[in-house]
């Protein structure tokens, strides 16, 4: 496969999981899918957890992988950036993806060791398993000191996991595409050559 088509298909790979990045961190301020959680937060009596405050998803493996993804698009099309200058410029561009599918992942880990924000059985608000001995993810007996919101320990399991796995594959197509855009600059992307 010629440079060029390998950007082309490294940048349409990236669109939906930038978008699927965004929208898991959206969905992540709606625990149990209610807004009341999102409205009561505050700093004294915290109902989010701060990862997703930090907004990995929307910035790191959304905003800062879907820009390169644009232009490493756009270096695959022939007429367009397809040249050398354009291939060198894709190599920036995939380093700041890098960086994004970075940030996402280090949220999405800290998100999931530390656990959810919830209320016990007591109404004491907390992030019981932030200090736990015991590893939450493997003992699903433990899940249940979350009472409110409902379910959510799942919830953020799921969308935590589904970013970390977003951004390992943005993480490697990025870098793949750094690569890539090295041997496209010195080799040119073979746009004109039949293949």
């Amino acid at each position: 496969m010629c440079t060029g088509k390998c950007s082309k298909f490294i940048g349409i790979t990236l669109y939906p999981l930038a978008l699927l990045s965004i929208l898991c961190n959206i969905l992540l301020f709606f625990p149990g899918w209610s807004v009341e959680f999102a409205e009561e937060d505050t700093e004294q009596n915290p109902r989010l957890t701060n990862e997703v405050k930090y907004m990995g998803g929307v910035l790191g493996g959304g905003i800062m992988v879907l820009i390169p993804a644009i232009h490493i698009h756009l270096t695959g099309k022939q007429g367009c950036c397809a040249n050398r200058c354009g291939m060198f410029l894709s190599i920036g561009f995939a380093v700041i993806g890098v960086a994004g599918a970075l940030y996402s992942l280090g949220v999405a880990a800290a998100g999931m060791a530390n656990g959810p924000v919830c209320s016990s059985a007591a109404g004491v608000w907390g992030r019981p398993f932030a200090n736990s001995t015991e590893s939450y993810l493997q003992n699903r007996d433990l899940w249940s000191i979350c009472t409110q919101p409902k379910n959510v320990v799942e919830f953020n399991v799921g969308l935590f996991s589904t970013l970390l796995v977003a951004s390992c594959v943005e993480l490697v197509l990025c870098g793949f595409q750094a690569v890539n855009g090295l041997f496209g600059c010195l080799c040119g992307t073979c746009n004109n050559k039949s293949v």
